[in-house]
C-alpha cells in the first residue's frame, strides 16, 4: 500500500485546482478504501468552484459520484441485499452520509435529504478531514456509507454517464408522479434533464419533449428517446417556446413539466407550459441564482397546478436508478453522455469544459 496518494484539491472559490500529495487512507472498522477508477465532473462542481454554495469547507476534494475497486475493508461488508463486498470488486457508493435517522426530518417528514446532519462527499467534506472526494487516486469509505456493486455487464462509463443525474432525474420523475400516456416536457438538457427525460419515458410517458441548449445536448436527447426538442438558440422568445409546447398538446400544455435548467426565469415560463391541473417539478434550482416573478392567480390558483420542489436524492432513488440503467443501457446508451475523459492532472480543464457547456459530462480517470 502506498504511503501517499495524489488528489485534485479545490482550495477555494475561483482558485486554481492544485494536485496535492495526501496521506493514503486506511479503512476504519466498518469502512473501506477504494482505488478510484472514474469520478464525474458535474454542474455542482462548477457551482462549488464559482462559490455559489454556502457552507462549503474549502479546501475540498471534489467528485461526489465515483466508482472504483475495493482495495481493503475494515472488516466484513455487505451491500443492501446482504451480498458480501470483497477486495477487487467494482463498486460505487451513495455519496451522502451522516444522516441521523433520528431527527424530525428523518422520522416525521420522511425527508432525509433535509436532515441537518447530512454530509456529502466532495461537497460538504473538507480535504483536511480525509480523502472524501473522487478526484483522487483513492477514496476513503467512512463506516455507514452504503456501497453498491456496479452491476455485471454495465460499462463503468455508462454508469458515470448517468452519474448524479441518475438519482436526481429519477427522484424528479417520482415526485412528478408521471402516469401512463402522459406528455412530459423537460426544461433543460444537461445531465439531470437528460436523465429525467429517460426515466419519464420508462415510467410510461407517451411523449417526452425537451427545451434546452446547446444543440449537441439536444441531439443526445433525441438519441436517447426524446421525441421532440427545441433549441433555445433558435427560439429566443419565451412566448414562442410556450406556443411550441401548446401546439404539441392540443393547446392545453404538458401533463408534467420538469424544470432542470438552473435559471430562475425558467420557472414562470414552465408554469405557462403546464396544463390546467398538471404537475410542475422544480429540480434545477440547486443554487440561489436569483428570484423569479410568478402570478399566483394565473400560474397556480386558476390553473389548479401542483408545484413540487425536488432536492437531491436518497439511497432508494440511486439504487433503483442503477437497476434501471442495468436493464436498459444496451438500448438507451448512457455511455454517450460522457463527452470526454481527463486525467487527474487535467481536472481543471475538465471543470472549465463543463462550465462552458462544451461537454455533456466530463469524467476524471485516475
Amino acid at each position: 500500500m502506498p504511503e501517499t496518494i495524489r488528489a485534485a484539491v479545490m482550495p477555494g472559490p475561483r482558485a486554481a485546482l492544485e494536485i496535492r500529495r495526501l496521506p493514503a487512507p486506511r479503512p476504519a472498522p466498518g469502512g473501506a478504501v477504494l482505488e478510484t477508477l472514474l469520478s464525474e465532473v458535474c454542474g455542482t462542481d462548477v457551482h462549488l468552484h464559482h462559490g455559489h454554495l454556502a457552507g462549503v469547507p474549502y479546501p475540498i476534494i471534489p467528485g461526489h459520484v465515483s466508482c472504483g475497486r475495493v482495495m481493503e475493508t475494515g472488516g466484513p461488508l455487505a451491500d443492501v441485499e446482504g451480498r458480501p463486498i470483497a477486495p477487487g470488486q467494482l463498486v460505487t457508493f451513495y455519496d451522502v452520509f451522516g444522516t441521523c435517522g433520528a431527527c424530525w426530518h428523518c422520522l416525521v417528514a420522511r425527508a432525509a435529504t433535509r436532515c441537518p446532519h447530512r454530509r456529502v462527499y466532495g461537497i460538504t467534506t473538507s480535504a483536511n478531514d480525509g480523502v472524501l472526494g473522487g478526484w483522487a487516486e483513492q477514496i476513503e469509505i467512512r463506516p455507514g456509507v452504503r456501497l453498491l456493486p456496479v452491476p455485471d455487464g454495465v460499462d463503468p462509463l455508462a454508469f458515470m454517464g448517468g452519474g448524479c443525474g441518475l438519482g436526481t432525474g429519477f427522484h424528479a420523475v417520482e415526485r412528478a408522479q408521471v402516469a401512463l400516456a402522459d406528455t412530459v416536457l423537460v426544461q433543460g438538457s444537461g445531465p439531470v434533464g437528460l436523465n429525467a427525460a429517460v426515466f419519464a419515458s420508462l415510467a410510461g410517458a407517451a411523449r417526452v419533449l425537451m427545451i434546452g441548449a446547446p444543440s449537441a445536448r439536444l441531439a443526445t436527447a433525441r438519441e436517447m428517446g426524446v421525441d421532440e426538442t427545441l433549441d433555445l438558440a433558435d427560439t429566443p422568445a419565451a412566448a414562442d417556446r410556450v406556443a411550441w409546447v401548446r401546439a404539441r398538446t392540443a393547446g392545453r400544455g404538458a401533463d408534467v413539466v420538469i424544470e432542470a435548467t438552473g435559471n430562475p426565469q425558467a420557472v414562470p415560463e414552465g408554469l405557462e407550459m403546464v396544463r390546467d391541473a398538471g404537475r410542475y417539478v422544480v429540480v434545477g434550482q440547486y443554487t440561489d441564482a436569483g428570484d423569479a416573478t410568478i402570478n399566483p392567480h394565473r400560474h397556480l390558483n386558476r390553473r389548479h397546478a401542483t408545484v413540487l420542489g425536488c432536492w437531491g436524492y436518497e439511497f432508494t432513488h440511486f439504487h433503483r436508478a442503477i437497476a434501471l440503467l442495468a436493464r436498459h443501457d444496451q438500448r438507451l446508451g448512457w455511455r454517450r453522455l460522457v463527452s470526454r475523459e481527463y486525467p487527474l492532472d487535467r481536472a481543471g480543464e475538465a471543470l472549465e469544459a463543463m462550465a462552458a457547456l462544451q461537454v455533456v459530462k466530463a469524467v476524471i480517470r485516475t
